[in-house]
């Protein structure tokens, strides 16, 4: 097959089209076998359990062109293993793992020729999405449901580079103890759009948002978690039962330690130590690793040491270690990348 005809480096991060999606139907206690189909629209009726009481998830991954010409997803059975648990927490049925990952490589392999080519900067990102479709008026869960995986080619988060970023600390509660913060339910998300719009409006690119319960101790972002540098070359991540467990996280904290001989610490972090580290980033499927240069507290910034031109050194080479076992420059640790074709 031949690559679509796109100027893949000119593509921004937003929805394209491709040919073909799957489409799985939970009924009478069970998942179908599944199939693809090139139709995008989605048909349900008007009291479908999404559309009454938020009953949805999603993940996100992506796929890649190797350097040496192969088609591989990143880590797709951590993606399944966290719809699992999410669907757990909204009384929902979780799809398999194993049939996760096979949807995950028979879409993007129909979709072959929407893989971005190796070097473009561009990749293939990989959307898996569950929601209750059968009618619900009482707040109970639906009884049947809708698993569906899309594909869209998308351009580099960061045109131009991935330059440090501004944010702030938010006055609003990303999420509760005991909630569903370490859970990848949409309704989380809907809930950070008016906090990010108003960051947005006052010139700030991300929220920071602290524990809910003593609001002293650093939590993620609307989507992503943090990642701190001390000035010893520590990496530190906040560890709490609200944060959501991100894939992008997880990888980079054992690459630290693995592959670049960093001492790691996975611990709660109080807001009051974040002026003593030596850089910041925000880490995610969209951009790997997002640069922070400063945070506003109110008026009052704290500036780190790593400036606001470029990646500060111990992150860049996280970035570079990361993106370069993504595109198999690097060997991978075993069972991280799914080979498609």
């Amino acid at each position: 097959m031949a690559k679509k005809d796109l100027k893949w480096g000119e593509i921004g991060f937003g929805y394209i089209k491709t040919d073909y999606r799957f489409v799985s139907n939970f009924k009478n206690g069970e998942w179908d076998e599944g199939a693809l189909t090139e139709d995008e629209n989605i048909s349900m009726i008007e009291c479908a359990g999404v559309l009454q009481y938020s009953q949805s998830c999603f993940e996100g991954l992506k796929a890649y062109e190797t350097e040496d010409g192969h088609i591989v997803a990143f880590r797709p059975d951590m993606n399944a293993e966290r719809m699992m648990n999410t669907c757990k927490r909204l009384e929902m049925p979780p799809f398999p793992k194993e049939r996760f990952v096979k949807a995950v490589i028979d879409t993007v392999a129909a979709n072959e020729d929407w893989v971005p080519p190796y070097g473009s900067g561009a990749t293939l990102y990989i959307r898996p999405f569950m929601f209750g479709s059968s009618a619900v008026i009482g707040v109970n869960p639906a009884e049947e449901y809708q698993f569906r995986i899309f594909t869209t080619p998308v351009g580099p988060y960061f045109k131009g580079g991935a330059k440090p970023i501004t944010i702030r600390v938010s006055d609003f509660d990303r999420a509760a103890p005991r909630g569903t913060g370490n859970v990848k339910a949409g309704l989380n998300y809907a809930m950070s759009l008016h906090p990010i719009m108003i960051a947005h409006r006052e010139g700030f690119a991300e929220n920071l948002y602290l524990d809910a319960a003593t609001r002293t101790r650093v939590e993620e972002t609307g989507g992503a978690n943090f990642l701190f540098i001390t000035k010893d070359g520590t990496v530190v991540t906040p560890r709490s039962d609200s944060i959501l467990p991100s894939v992008t996280r997880r990888s980079l904290m054992y690459v630290a330690e693995h592959y670049l001989g960093l001492k790691t610490e996975e611990r709660p972090v109080y807001f009051d130590e974040v002026q003593d580290f030596a850089e910041c980033g925000l880490c995610g499927t969209a951009a790997v690793i997002s640069p922070v240069g400063k945070i506003n507290d109110h008026g009052h910034e704290i500036c780190f040491p790593s400036g606001m031109e470029k990646m500060g050194p111990v992150i860049q080479k996280l970035y570079d270690t990361l993106t370069g076992i993504q595109m198999g420059r690097i060997e991978a640790p075993e069972g991280w990348i799914q080979v498609i074709k």
